[in-house]
């Protein structure tokens, strides 16, 4: 062998990859038994939650019939319709002092309103006066609303007057300074071959003779308006009244949820606010297009309410809720999909909308405790349907049995009717022995200055997101509650929500 021959070459190494072949079956045969868990494990779950929700669908009875919707999408909030905080800067009026008021009319520098416990009010020098009632009885709880009365539109006549237009019992004339009530039309006088179940807002004419108003249904009352807003009802009307010859006639119906109304300044039109369609429809009422209708403005940024005028032009348009863009909007959502609606209605509060008598009043026996000392909750719920009654005693029942007795007396239902942003907690505030609570203890807002806070209802699932309305919220069994102790301290104002909420360990 020469030395070329004894000679040999190497090759540079490269990176090579090494398997082990022996190995290779193994792995994928546990990979594939892992595989098979995981897809039997999911499909168990699905099965049992598909099947009681089918169940339900298939069984229970929804209380509504939507109806399908159609949107456009949102317009974008910019420009002037860009957000801002410019009503953080108002001064504050009679701040936890009115219940829920809905319309304000003044006469000269005095104003008048409508509050949620059916009394017409007068605002005068810092003063709330009592000027009209047009129903009786307590005014506390939901089932109280057609007895107690609900004012809502209020507008200042020409001679001094108001007209104030009742949900329950129809249109009113007031004196306020003599304290003389006088019914117009009663909401028990059927227009057309219907009655009117919910009558909104009114505008008048110059003159006082004629008065236009809005019975948003012939259905639904107005303490059932989230079922009005959710199915979509077209049964609303805009009317008008003849304070001289007393004849009532319907100007336009078919109307979903018609809210807000307003009387143009040269009284040739009427503006009607759809506040489930998110538009404003426009109905002429004298001159050459009189008995015509056509859209004022369509596709809003929110879902609109009152309407009045603006002393630069135009009008003021207050929004219910706004239709985010961009963003999400929930009924906008909803509105093409009436089955997940009654799905809704189906599954989460099916027995919060019972409107039988008889049933009311099991429900609320059923649901009457008595401990040693009462519990009332502050100016962050109002009474309604019921909902929340049941998530505070099924709370108080489990976590409460073994401390000190309490008392909590369920006479009425209770309902966080109004989303506070980020709100997470619920104050229970305790009186002294024999003290009733106030009456705006059962008003919407900051916290009424009662006692101390002794408990916290928790509620760590968001209930208010921004934009989820209250309908929408978990059932109290699919949520998780508990009762939180708070640190003793002095009887003066409430802490705000956000004061309430727990600090994070340091």
């Amino acid at each position: 062998m020469s030395e070329a021959d004894g000679l040999r070459q190497r090759r540079p190494l490269r990176p090579q990859v090494v398997t082990d072949d022996g190995q290779a079956p193994e792995a994928k045969d546990g990979s594939s038994f892992s595989g098979r868990v995981f897809r039997v494990t999911f499909l168990m779950l699905a099965v049992s939650l598909t099947v009681p929700l089918l169940g339900a669908v298939m069984l229970l009875d929804s209380p509504i019939d939507p109806q399908p919707l159609s949107f456009k999408e949102p317009p974008f909030l910019l420009g002037v319709l860009q957000p801002n905080t410019k009503l953080r800067q108002v001064e504050r009026l009679f701040e936890n002092q009115l219940i829920g008021p809905e319309s304000i009319a003044n006469i000269g520098d005095v104003m008048f309103t409508g509050t949620a416990d059916g009394r017409v009010v007068k605002l005068e020098n810092g003063e709330i006066e009592t000027i009209a009632r047009f129903g009786s009885g307590p005014c506390k709880t939901r089932d109280d609303e057609p007895a107690c009365g609900r004012p809502l539109g209020v507008r200042a006549g020409p001679n001094g007057t108001l007209f104030v237009a009742d949900a329950y019992k129809g249109l009113f004339e007031v004196n306020p300074w003599k304290r003389e009530v006088k019914l117009l039309l009663s909401s028990d006088t059927p227009i057309e071959g219907k009655k009117m179940s919910f009558v909104n807002d009114l505008t008048i004419t110059r003159d006082g003779r004629k008065i236009y108003f809005t019975d948003s249904s012939s259905k639904w009352q107005r303490r059932d308006y989230l079922l009005l807003v959710m199915e979509g009802t077209d049964d609303g009307r805009l009317l008008e009244y003849d304070t001289v010859t007393k004849e009532v006639k319907v100007l336009l119906d078919q109307l979903r949820f018609p809210n807000g109304i307003q009387l143009s300044p040269a009284e040739d039109f009427v503006l009607v606010a759809e506040t489930t369609m998110a538009r404003i429809r426009r109905v002429y009422v004298s001159g050459l297009m009189k008995g015509g209708a056509d859209l004022f403005v369509e596709n809003m940024p929110g879902f609109p309410d009152n309407i009045r005028p603006s002393s630069a032009g135009g009008y003021w348009v207050a929004m219910s809720s706004i239709r985010p863009s961009p963003g999400f909007s929930m009924l906008d959502f909803l509105a093409e999909r009436p089955y997940i609606k009654k799905m809704i209605f189906k599954v989460t509060i099916q027995n919060s909308f019972q409107n039988t008598n008889e049933k009311e009043a099991n429900y609320d026996l059923s649901l009457t405790f008595i401990f040693q000392r009462s519990l009332v909750l502050p100016k962050l719920c109002v009474t309604s349907n019921g909902f929340l009654k049941h998530i505070l005693v099924r709370i108080l029942k489990g976590r409460l049995k073994h401390r000190n007795p309490l008392i909590i007396k369920c006479s009425g239902s209770l309902f966080l009717d109004t989303c506070v942003v980020s709100l997470t907690m619920l104050a229970l505030v305790s009186l002294p022995a024999g003290q009733s609570p106030p009456p705006s203890a059962m008003a919407l807002g900051p916290c009424a200055p009662l006692q101390t806070c002794d408990f916290v209802l928790h509620l760590p699932l968001p209930l208010c997101h921004t934009h989820l309305p209250p309908f929408l919220w978990p059932h109290p069994e699919a949520t998780s509650l508990s009762l939180i102790p708070l640190p003793p301290q002095p009887p003066v104002s409430l802490p705000s929500p956000g004061d309430l909420l727990p600090q994070p360990d340091t």
